[in-house]
Order: structure tokens, then C-alpha cells, then sequence
């Protein structure tokens, strides 16, 4: 059966999680036919299992419930869903916060065998008309508040909290607590259609299976280090695929208990539900370590085993301030919505600060130059080849035949992002492959340049880009977020251009400083390309708070 392969890979990479190199040779994707994740493993694991599966902080109240709880709470949503008229491959777009009814829903919707949409509540009324026509949505699921960002349609309509006009999602307790499915799901039937955060473009509809989120998402599990009985934290936003990643499929491949917050993100208040709930492993966005290291995290005495990031590079300062309070180590992980975690620091492997890690068990990861040659430095990718594509990887980009053939129709995936290898084959992540840039023929890493901002004590976060030069062609210039307190002006850009020139070389230095608030995508990601675009307007005028080095009679002696 599918789900002995599951389990038996599963229980593979359990055992062997302290031998990352055992693991990452050996390891092999189960072959899977008919599967259906929270039918034939989920439920399972749930039967009369009364350990908590999940636990929702919101507004001072803690709900609970247990895997047997969530177990009968889905299916009397998949029965209520269906009872509606939603079948087998329609789609469903699920716009909701963290709370209890997600987590029944997703489980509910993947037992009838449709397809998920997730999308945020921050999109707006305009996002949210893109995605309904792009991804066909049959069905819409989302709370009363949010209702009216949706106009007409031939859709069906479920709305948690009364609203005129929509389905009232209390309807479904009156449901039975056992389902039936229809038929058989195929492992590689449609689950999850994502729309990218789209930092460079319109956002991408990226397609995953029944196989490729569920079960290639025990690399995920190994590279956070999840055992049976941790209580996990992803601090992530629903709608995203990273919450996918960690706060439903990773912790509950292994019998964890996956920790949310419903309301809104406050560094004290996290710390102390860390300690209030004895959190034992924590996964957080690098713009969340950045707010949780301004706070005095040596006097929490939390009893956290594994802390890792994903979503944006970790910059190594961050990574030395969490050792010096815990004692533990932030561990680096890298993944894209197309794929499950690809490449990181499983707890199994010795960890060198600032690099991604090595890659994870399930992937063969190769950096290409420009010829598709593989080389010490250049484009993450991965290989293709028969016996080695990864089951994480996406089936496509729905919609768009051009685009998913020349993502996955030659021998790699490329990732977009480029990183170098060390001798011991640790990867090191250099950038984005649109944001890598030169200066007076130099090539120039804009995180290696922010991670050196950041060091700064005055410095909250910073994105670096070029800036044209009449001379050099472009120079960096770092746009930067000072920490509360710290005023922005001549002083404090002096202090910060002199502590970078004390510690990058001569043709890297940054040159251009302007204190400002960072574009950002709706999952909190830089948008450096808008900064690129605003650096390259004709004509455009200074910013009030922007200081180029040549303003600095005291940096003048040694201009190089």
C-alpha cells in the first residue's frame, strides 16, 4: 500500500536524523499510486488519538484539539462541503486566519478529493478577482468580515459568521463524523494550487499533488529535526505555502503538534507563549529573528530544542546573537513554493554560520552557469534526470504550458537564485539571479552587503541595490530600516558608511545610504526590484534622507 511507503520512508529519515550524510545518500521517495494524505495517513493517526494535534492562540484563549477531535471535525466538513455540490477536482479558494476551522477545512477538502486555493487576508479586492478567474474557483471559504471583497460570480459561497446571501459554516456541525469518499485519489491528482508572492512578476500558479506537498514535505520534517510529541511553532501567515511547509504537513508527518497565533505578531507576546507552552521547536521568517533579537532573548528561559528559518537568507549576525542567548543554533533551510525544503542544516550536521547547509535527503542539488555546466558557483538547481527529480517538486505552473516546459522540461529545474559551493560542499547563498549586479566590473552580492548592515546595532533591516554611476557604471546603495529610537540623519549614515568601509573591501563598499521603509510583497518579502526600478527613474531627485559618501568630508581622505 501507498501509505506503508510512506511511513517506511518516513521512518527512515527518523531514525537516521542525527546522520545526515547516512540519510541524504541513502534515502529514496516512496513510489505512491492511490493516496489521499489525510485519509490514509492522517486518519490513521488519528483514530482514538487523544494527544493534542493542535493548539490556537488568539486574543488571550488557548483552543485545543486533539488528533481524534480534528479527525471527526473534517470529516463532518467534508460531508457539509460536499452536501453543498463541491466535488472531486473543483477548486476552492480558503481565505482564512489562523484558527481551528482552518486546519478542519484543509483536512475536510483533501478527503473530498478537491483543490485547494489558500490564499491571505490581505489581498485585495482586485488579487482576489485575479485569482478567482486564473485558478476556476467553484467555491469561495472565508470569514463574514471578509466577504465583501468578493463581487458576483458562479461560485458557490461558505462564510464562517452569518452573512446574507453565503452559506453559514455552522450548518456543518450537524453533520455526521463519518465520511465516505467518493472514490480513490491518485497521488498524482491536483491538491494545492499556490499563487507565488510574485517579487519579480505577477504571480505564479504554482501546482502540487497529492504526493508532491504531503509526502515531499518529509524533507521539510528532517531539516527542522520534528519528532513524535514536539510542539512546533511556524511563525508564518496562512495563505502562503510555508505554512503549509510547517504548520500542517512537516509536524504532522510525525505526530507533532503544530502551535499557531491568530492575531497579530508581537515579538514580547511570542516569547513569552515560547515559554508559557514550552514550545520544543520553532521555525520563523529571518524578518521575524531580526524583531525577536531587538528584545533581551537571553532572559526567556525557553525550552526550545531546534530554531530554523526559511523564506529569506539568514544573515549570520542574527545566527550568533540566538547562540549567545539559547545556546542554540539557528539553522538555515531553503525551499520555494514549487518545492518542498531543498537545502539546509538538519540538527545531524555540523553547521557553518551564514551557509544554507548541504542539500536535503530526496534532492540532488547542482549550481549551472550560464551553459547549464555544473560549476562552484551559479544558478541552484535541480537535477532531473530519471531517478533523481524530486517528489517535492511542483507538477507545473497551471495555465501556462510555455512557462512550465522551460521550467521542467530539460534536465533541471533552475531555482532562480544563486549560491557557491565550499570544498566540503557546503552551499552559500550569493542572491537572487536578477539582483546579483556589478560595479566597476565587480561582482556584487547584495546579502553579503546586508548581512554586514545589519551588524549594526542602529540597523533593523536592509536591502542593497545598484545605483548608476557616471564612473563605475553603478555602485551599492543600501536602503535601510533603523531600529526603534535610532533617528534617521547626517550622523547616523556616517556611522553606518564607516562601519561598512571598516569591513568590506574597497570595491563592494557600500556608497549610497537612504533611510526609508522597504517595499515589501504581502508575505513580507523585499521587493528589491521596485528599489531597482526607483534607482533607475531619469531624472530622480534625492530622497530627504539620502546620503552618498561624497557628502562626507571625513570619508574623503581614503576615496578609493
Amino acid at each position: 500500500m501507498s501509505a506503508d511507503a510512506f511511513l517506511q520512508a518516513r521512518d527512515y529519515l527518523l531514525t537516521h536524523r542525527l546522520d545526515a550524510e547516512t540519510a541524504r545518500r541513502d534515502f529514496r521517495w516512496p513510489h505512491l499510486e492511490a493516496f489521499n494524505w489525510a485519509l490514509d495517513h492522517f486518519d490513521p493517526l488519528a483514530h482514538g488519538n487523544d494527544q493534542p494535534a493542535l493548539m490556537v492562540w488568539t486574543a488571550g484563549e488557548l483552543e485545543r484539539r486533539s488528533f481524534e477531535e480534528l479527525r471527526r471535525a473534517s470529516n463532518r466538513a467534508a460531508n457539509y462541503l460536499r452536501s453543498l455540490g463541491l466535488a472531486r477536482g473543483d477548486r476552492v479558494l480558503l481565505m482564512l486566519p489562523n484558527r481551528v476551522e482552518l486546519w478542519e477545512l484543509m483536512l475536510g477538502i483533501m478527503k473530498i478529493g478537491a483543490v485547494v486555493i489558500p490564499a491571505t487576508t490581505l489581498l485585495t479586492e482586485a488579487d482576489l478577482a485575479d485569482r478567482l478567474e486564473r485558478g476556476q474557483v467553484r467555491m469561495v471559504i472565508t470569514e463574514a468580515a471578509e466577504t465583501a471583497k468578493f463581487g458576483a460570480g458562479d461560485y458557490l459561497r461558505v462564510s464562517l459568521g452569518a452573512t446574507g446571501g453565503w452559506h453559514d459554516w455552522s450548518e456543518a456541525a450537524r453533520q455526521s463524523e463519518d465520511f465516505v469518499p467518493d472514490g480513490v485519489t491518485r497521488a498524482d491528482d491536483t491538491l494545492l494550487l499556490y499563487f507565488t508572492s510574485g517579487t519579480t512578476s505577477r504571480p505564479k500558479l504554482v501546482e502540487h499533488t497529492h504526493a508532491s506537498y504531503p509526502v515531499g514535505h518529509l524533507s521539510t520534517a528532517y531539516w527542522i529535526g520534528l519528532q513524535p510529541g514536539d510542539l512546533h511553532w511556524n511563525i508564518s501567515s496562512p495563505g502562503w505555502a510555508k505554512h503549509a511547509w510547517s504548520s500542517l504537513f512537516a509536524p504532522w508527518n510525525v505526530g507533532a503538534t503544530v502551535f499557531a497565533h491568530g492575531g497579530r505578531f508581537d515579538a514580547r507576546e511570542t516569547l513569552e507563549l515560547i515559554v508559557r507552552y514550552g514550545i520544543t521547536t520553532l521555525c520563523a521568517p529571518p524578518t521575524v529573528w531580526r524583531m525577536l533579537i531587538q528584545q533581551d532573548l537571553g532572559s526567556y528561559p525557553v525550552k526550545l530544542r531546534e530554531v530554523v528559518g526559511a523564506g529569506e537568507p539568514l544573515n549570520p549576525e542574527i545566527i550568533e546573537r540566538v547562540r549567545a542567548a539559547w545556546g542554540l543554533a539557528l539553522r538555515d533551510g531553503y525551499g520555494q513554493t514549487e518545492t518542498t525544503a531543498q537545502i539546509g542544516n538538519p540538527p545531524g550536521q555540523q553547521l557553518r554560520p551564514g551557509s544554507m547547509g548541504k542539500a536535503l535527503p530526496g534532492y540532488r542539488v547542482v549550481l549551472l552557469d550560464a551553459d547549464d555546466q555544473e560549476a562552484e558557483e551559479g544558478e541552484i538547481a535541480l537535477d532531473l534526470a530519471e531517478g533523481t527529480r524530486p517528489l517535492g517538486l511542483m507538477r507545473g505552473y497551471e495555465g501556462d504550458p510555455g512557462r512550465t516546459q522551460a521550467a521542467l522540461g530539460g534536465r533541471y529545474y533552475r531555482t532562480g537564485d544563486v549560491a557557491s559551493r565550499d570544498k566540503d560542499g557546503y552551499l552559500w547563498y550569493v542572491g537572487r539571479a536578477d539582483d546579483v549586479f556589478k560595479s566597476s566590473d565587480y561582482r556584487i552580492s547584495p546579502f553579503e552587503l546586508e548581512s554586514l548592515l545589519i551588524e549594526h546595532p542602529a540597523v533593523a533591516e536592509a536591502a542593497v541595490v545598484p545605483s548608476p554611476d557616471p564612473l563605475r557604471l553603478s555602485v551599492p546603495k543600501a536602503y535601510v530600516v533603523l531600529v526603534p529610537g535610532v533617528p534617521p540623519g547626517r550622523d547616523t549614515a556616517l556611522e553606518i558608511l564607516r562601519f561598512v568601509r571598516e569591513r568590506a573591501a574597497p570595491y563592494k563598499r557600500v556608497r549610497r545610504l537612504e533611510f526609508t521603509e522597504l517595499p515589501k510583497t504581502i508575505s513580507g518579502k523585499i521587493r528589491r526590484v521596485e528599489l531597482r526600478g526607483l534607482e533607475q527613474q531619469p531624472g530622480r531627485n534625492r530622497g530627504q534622507w539620502e546620503f552618498w559618501e561624497e557628502d562626507f568630508e571625513e570619508l574623503r581622505k581614503d576615496r578609493t
